[in-house]
């Protein structure tokens, strides 16, 4: 009792606006409610999602996140060309490191010559910019055109561009994550059909059984719990609640299966054959994806044999061979064989564990 109190106390949370969703839809949402709503297809992308707002709170939250990246972006702009105080006069009040001792030899050598009101810096006679007394080799730092042009460009176009791409496509990453979750899970909940369905289980029972083991089937069991919704509290019929969920569904396996559910119930077919078809079906495509996930990972095993293992033992040999008898043609640094054996190779090892672990992450139930 008390875990489903808490599971449905996380689906009222998960309808409710947030602070940021009411103020940015305080401020937009009236102005893109018309054409948000004749959207059908932001429509039907936030119900393959599964979030939970209007389309018009959606996309303003989006918009009024582009417009606080923007201002963000302008911040950092101000602050870099800001006159005097910016950090790009700042860099280019400094001197340049490479003027320092000739300056420094200027002086020792030409000490008649200081002057006392440019140690701070200031234009001599001929409009250059001297200091260290009047030392003619001295020179500040320069900030590249490149990197003003390009911090320019970033932070007034590309930058607010890609943040308003990257708000806007909450929902289709949503859509993609689901999608995947789904696909993964559907063999399993197909398979739970046909056994129930073997036991004479009605359709709405057996939607409302998957509705009930989410920690089992995962999102299966909110398609499966929208369909019992729409039955048991829409008063719809199973075709008419199954044909919603097909548009609802976020992977296109759901899709077909909801649909050849349809058609089989419209056609007077034996709903419990069509079961243990796409029970078998399906299991057959999750055996295919396992196989091809499990000769990757005997391919990535290979190839860490030989590049994580086997060359740094030839590489460390090498490196030290060629440290003892390195001539003046090809010098190898104490640093340089430091640098491959405590850093180079640890990378690999790393890399190699990051990729296994996000392939295996990929397949996690």
């Amino acid at each position: 009792m008390a875990k489903k109190a808490e599971d449905a106390k996380k689906r009222f949370e998960g309808m409710t606006l947030t602070g940021w969703q009411r103020f940015s839809n305080l401020f937009l949402g009236r102005a893109l409610r018309k054409n948000t709503r004749a959207d059908k297809g932001l429509q039907k992308l936030l119900l393959q999602a599964d979030i939970r707002v209007m389309p018009e709170v959606y996309k303003a939250t989006a918009i009024m996140s582009t417009v606080v990246s923007f201002l963000i972006f302008v911040g950092i702009l101000v602050i870099a060309f800001l006159p005097e105080i910016g950090a790009f006069a700042i860099w280019e009040n400094m001197q340049n490191p490479d003027t320092i001792y000739p300056c420094i030899d200027w002086a020792f050598w030409n000490k008649n010559d200081i002057n006392p009101n440019l140690n701070w810096g200031g234009e001599g006679p001929d409009g250059v910019w001297v200091a260290y007394g009047g030392c003619p080799h001295y020179q500040t730092k320069v900030v590249p055109g490149i990197i003003r042009y390009g911090l320019v460009a970033f932070c007034g176009l590309i930058g607010p561009i890609m943040t308003y791409k990257y708000f806007m496509g909450a929902a289709e990453r949503e859509k993609k994550s689901r999608s995947e979750e789904l696909e993964k899970y559907l063999p399993y909940a197909a398979s739970y059909t046909a056994a129930m369905s073997a036991a004479n289980a009605t359709p709405a029972k057996i939607f409302r059984s998957l509705a009930m083991n989410k920690e089992i089937y995962g999102n299966i069991s909110y398609d499966s719990a929208m369909i019992y919704r729409d039955i048991n509290l829409l008063g719809m019929d199973l075709v008419s609640a199954i044909k919603l969920s097909v548009d609802r569904a976020a992977s296109p396996w759901v899709s077909e299966f909801f649909q050849g559910m349809v058609g089989t119930l419209s056609s007077g077919g034996n709903l419990k054959i069509y079961f243990l078809n796409r029970a078998e079906h399906y299991m057959r495509e999750n055996r295919i994806r396992l196989g091809v996930f499990l000769e990757t990972l005997a391919m990535m095993a290979e190839s860490y044999v030989v590049v994580a293992v086997a060359m740094p033992l030839f590489l460390i040999v090498m490196l030290v061979i060629m440290f003892w008898v390195s001539g003046a043609g090809s010098e190898l640094s104490e640093e340089m064989v430091y640098g491959v054996v405590l850093v180079v190779l640890p990378v690999i090892h790393i890399a190699y564990s990051a990729l296994v672990w996000l392939m295996s992450k990929e397949m996690e139930m």
